[in-house]
C-alpha cells in the first residue's frame, strides 16, 4: 500500500461539483444573453464552460432545465420584492415595491441578466413558459399572500402587469420619453396605480 491516497472514481468532490456547477450557471447566464434562447444549446454552453455536453446533462438536464436554473440566479433578487415591499404599512406597498422592481432594472449589474431573461421569454414559448412559471410562484404568490381580500391574485398579478409593462417600455423598448425620464418621475406616477391595484377597494 503506498503512501498517497487515491480518489474514488465517480462524481467529483462536492467543492469541485459546487465550482463546475457555478461555472456552467454563469456560462449558460452569458450565452443566453448574447444569443437568446432559440440559438443556446448544451454544447454551445459545456464550451463556454470548459466541460463536457454531458457534465451539463448531469447537473441540469435539457436546456430548458439550465435556463430554468440560470433565470433562477438571476431572479433570486426579485424574491425579496415581498420583504422590500411590505417591511413597512400596506399604504405604503405601491412605491416600496415600485422602487424595488425600478431599482433592479436600473442597476447595470441586475439590468443585463433580466434583459437576457425577458428577450427570451417573448421569442420562444419554452423560455416563456419558465418565466411565467416562476414569477408565478416566486413572486406574485408571496405578493398575494400578504393580503386579505378574496382577489389577492388577481390584485398581485395587476400590479405585477403595471410593472413589467413599464419595465419593457423603458428598459427594453426604450420608447420615449418613458425611457429617458427620471426614475423619480417613474416612481411617483406609477406607485400609486399599484397601490390602488393592491389595496383598492
Amino acid at each position: 500500500m503506498t503512501g498517497v491516497t487515491s480518489r474514488r472514481r465517480g462524481r467529483p468532490p462536492r467543492s469541485e461539483s459546487a465550482d463546475t456547477r457555478d461555472r456552467i450557471l454563469g456560462a449558460a447566464r452569458e450565452e443566453f444573453s448574447q444569443r437568446g434562447y432559440d440559438k443556446t444549446s448544451v454544447r454551445g454552453i459545456a464550451k463556454a464552460a470548459g466541460v463536457d455536453p454531458a457534465l451539463v446533462h448531469h447537473y441540469f438536464g435539457t436546456k430548458e432545465q439550465v435556463f430554468e436554473a440560470a433565470v433562477e440566479v438571476v431572479f433570486a433578487p426579485a424574491v425579496k420584492v415581498r420583504d422590500a415591499a411590505f417591511d413597512g404599512p400596506l399604504d405604503g406597498i405601491g412605491e416600496r415595491m415600485t422602487r424595488f422592481v425600478l431599482g433592479l432594472w436600473e442597476n447595470p449589474v441586475s439590468r443585463a441578466p433580466l434583459l437576457a431573461v425577458v428577450r427570451s421569454a417573448v421569442t420562444n414559448d419554452a423560455a416563456a413558459s419558465v418565466f411565467r412559471r416562476l414569477i408565478s410562484a416566486q413572486l406574485m404568490r408571496r405578493v398575494a399572500a400578504e393580503l386579505d381580500v378574496p382577489d389577492a391574485e388577481l390584485r398581485a398579478e395587476l400590479a405585477a402587469a403595471q410593472l413589467v409593462g413599464v419595465a419593457m417600455l423603458r428598459y427594453v423598448i426604450k420608447i420615449e420619453p418613458i425611457a429617458s425620464a427620471d426614475a423619480e418621475e417613474i416612481v411617483a406616477r406609477v406607485a400609486p396605480v399599484v397601490q390602488g391595484h393592491l389595496t383598492n377597494p
